[in-house]
């Protein structure tokens, strides 16, 4: 059976002189067995080729088709081009094909189909459970779970979602052998998920040492500094690679900061298009492009053996993170570099992450006592309406109490509703105590890796709890002499202050009052037609930046004043920029309890624009701060009769609408209306800062 199984891996690496890893026919000959294994190798091992084998073999006994569940469908191209060499068909159900599930599930019932991929969240879908999972269920050969450290509570990366997996492993035959696989598991975690596997579950382990990955941590917290460091060292570093930063703005101001150096960069995050993303993805893959600035949506599961490099321009929140972000690099080279930076801003993103990472309780009693209220439930819009909570944070909620069990809500439809348990529930404080603990445990543990002066692998291995940690004998702190990066020289210094000081951001309309909202006193819902939108417009900064934005955080809190350096910087900024129709006067946005910062700030922008000034809206309610609101809803309706246009209406000239932050943009949204439809042709808004942080 060995030397069949050699065979088959020869033909699906399309290598005759292919051999197996330590450990790869080990965990197949335990599936074969019928054993419950949980396989914990390192990135690059191959952990996919063992379920792959494993399937081809079971099929050729007459097993039914493997059920793989995984996060990481849209990067498992490669893979299944690899098992249909050896004749494997792999298919996967989505909920971008729905209209093929009917065939697809023919296919399995038929024999068809060798294996099934999908990802945890459709376990969540009725109609998936009813009508494919249910009829599949009793012919499965063999289940494997992908990244199977999602399953644990204490795993870096939890999702609700695959809470579901153990209950289905609860409800199959206990004869079905189980594969679980993770190149991310400390003990903690292996535990955790062999007990939810079940009882007997073997664990395969192996050495998570990366003999070709050359680590290299350098501090460098300012912005500046770590984008001249780029400029200057990546031209020389090997092959193609992968810049990671933790917020999608940084990804795209990287990337734009790479190529005005002449450096071939792409930015890559959720936010595009699943096809644009593919084509970045085989970009990289045959070397079109040097570097891709990537979010952590480039994580799991994307294989390019011969990656020069990773590097970090922000600290990830953890040592687990580091090891699965850095992997990537230098799987089938013989040298591949590991640059890790720390920024000032590093701290601040990871404890959002922490503090966000499970429901408050105030926001779990929130949604239970406003369904226990609704008597033929609630859609997501309704609940936007009736609870200050934003839409993410609202899906996050209902998904958390959809997995528990039992679960006190329950979804039909589009609409939600509280089930009997609902009365009762609360959610397990300890149990959310000791894992916020614990992420702030592993915060510290990569601060004291950035700072480490000793091997940053053996360093790595021993936080991950790998049994055979050693010296690699090529990490900057072990051999720093060959380790020949360009200084930063003032030049290059130079440039990038001045990029960062340009970095200016657009203000896109809004084309839609929150559904379900009437903003009375303006007649506004609906569609917002075009002749009340306001035109595109500009945030000269990021809030807190180290270009403008800590000068208008001292301006907003410290001074009540914000400096002549912004308004020369807005009055460049309005150069570059150029509205159109240009704008022949300013407005501003009033506030009743800061009233002198942003009409001073205006009115200085006036004078240097060589236009008037006017104070023609006037803020008429103290209505609660827009950052308490919490969604678009909320945030609207807040506004609601709070501006008043003071002058007569009549046909106004373009201006400019001046505010010092950017968020919602519904304040921009709001105003520009009230001008537009008292008559101003069109409206520019121009804000000192946005505050916004995006991942992914």
């Amino acid at each position: 059976m060995k030397n069949k199984a050699l065979n088959y891996l020869r033909q699906a690496l399309d290598n005759p002189e292919a051999v197996f890893r330590p450990g790869q026919w080990e965990s197949i000959d335990a599936l074969l067995a019928g054993k419950r294994m949980l396989v914990v190798q390192r990135t690059g091992w191959g952990k996919s080729m063992v379920y792959f084998l494993g399937t081809k073999l079971f099929r050729e006994q007459g097993f039914g088709p493997t059920l793989l569940v995984s996060p990481l469908l849209s990067l498992m191209r490669d893979q299944v081009k690899a098992a249909e060499r050896i004749g494997v068909k792999a298919e996967t159900i989505n909920s971008a094909n729905q209209e093929e599930w009917q065939q697809i599930q023919q296919n399995v019932n038929s024999g068809e189909t060798d294996i099934l991929l999908i990802s945890p969240e459709r376990l969540a879908n009725d109609n998936f459970r009813q009508d494919v999972l249910s009829s599949i269920a009793e012919s499965i050969g063999l289940f494997v779970v992908d990244e199977a450290h999602c399953i644990s509570d204490w795993g870096h990366d939890f999702r609700p979602d695959y809470k579901r997996i153990v209950r289905v492993l609860q409800a199959m035959p206990a004869n079905v052998p189980v594969l679980a696989t993770t190149a991310t598991a400390n003990d903690r975690v292996v535990e955790d998920v062999k007990r939810q596997i079940g009882i007997g579950t073997e664990l395969a382990r192996g050495s998570l040492a990366r003999r070709s990955l050359r680590l290299c941590n350098i501090n460098a917290s300012d912005a500046v500094e770590r984008m001249a460091w780029l400029a200057a060292n990546i031209p020389s570093l090997p092959g193609s690679g992968i810049v990671y930063t933790l917020t999608v703005r940084d990804s795209e101001r990287v990337t734009m900061w790479l190529r005005e150096n002449d450096i071939d960069a792409a930015a890559y995050h959720a936010k595009l298009e699943n096809e644009d993303r593919e084509e970045l993805e085989r970009r990289l893959l045959n070397n079109e492009v040097k570097v891709l600035v990537a979010t952590v949506a480039l994580g799991m599961g994307f294989d390019k053996p011969d990656l020069g490099f990773v590097i970090h321009y922000q600290r990830p929140s953890s040592v687990v993170h580091y090891y699965q972000q850095v992997g990537r690099a230098g799987r089938a080279v013989k040298e591949a570099y590991g640059i890790l930076f720390s920024g000032a801003e590093d701290d601040a993103i990871a404890d959002y992450f922490i503090t966000s990472a499970f429901p408050p309780q105030k926001d779990v009693d929130s949604i239970l006592d406003f369904l226990q209220d609704a008597e033929d439930g609630c859609s997501i819009v309704g609940l936007e309406a009736g609870v200050n909570l934003k839409r993410s944070r609202i899906e996050k909620v209902l998904k958390f109490l959809s997995v528990e069990s039992p679960s006190p809500v329950v979804k039909n439809g589009s609409r939600w509703y509280a089930t009997a348990a609902a009365q009762h529930y609360a959610a397990d404080m300890e149990l959310v105590k000791a894992i916020t603990a614990i992420r702030r445990s592993e915060q510290e543990e990569m601060r004291r890796y950035m700072d480490h002066k000793g091997c940053l692998m053996e360093f790595l291995q021993r936080s991950l709890d790998d049994p055979s940690p050693d010296r690699c004998g090529r990490c900057c702190n072990c051999d720093h002499v060959s380790f020949n990066f360009l200084p930063r020289d003032e030049e290059t210094l130079r440039r990038a202050e001045i990029f960062l000081k340009k970095d200016h951001h657009t203000i896109a309309p809004r084309k839609r009052w929150p559904s379900g909202l009437s903003l009375l006193s303006h007649g506004f819902s609906g569609k917002i037609p075009e002749d009340l939108q306001y035109s595109e417009g500009r945030a000269l900064c990021l809030w807190g930046d180290p270009g403008w934005g800590k000068l208008v955080a001292e301006g907003k809190y410290a001074t009540g004043r914000f400096p002549d350096e912004l308004v020369e910087a807005c009055v460049e900024m309005i150069r570059s920029w150029k509205p159109s129709p240009e704008p022949r006067w300013v407005a501003c946005v009033p506030s009743l309890k800061h009233p002198q910062p942003v009409p001073d700030f205006a009115k200085r922008l006036a004078d240097a624009l060589g236009i008037p000034f006017s104070s023609c809206i006037e803020k008429v309610l103290a209505n609660k701060p827009q950052k308490e609101m919490e969604n678009s809803f909320q945030q609207a309706r807040n506004l609601d009769g709070a501006f008043k246009f003071t002058r007569e209406r009549k046909r106004y000239a373009p201006c400019l609408l001046v505010d010092d932050m950017v968020d919602s943009r519904w304040t921009f949204t709001v105003v520009s209306a009230l001008l537009k439809q008292n008559g101003v042709e069109a409206v520019h808004p121009l804000a000192l800062a946005l505050n916004s942080t995006e991942s992914d």
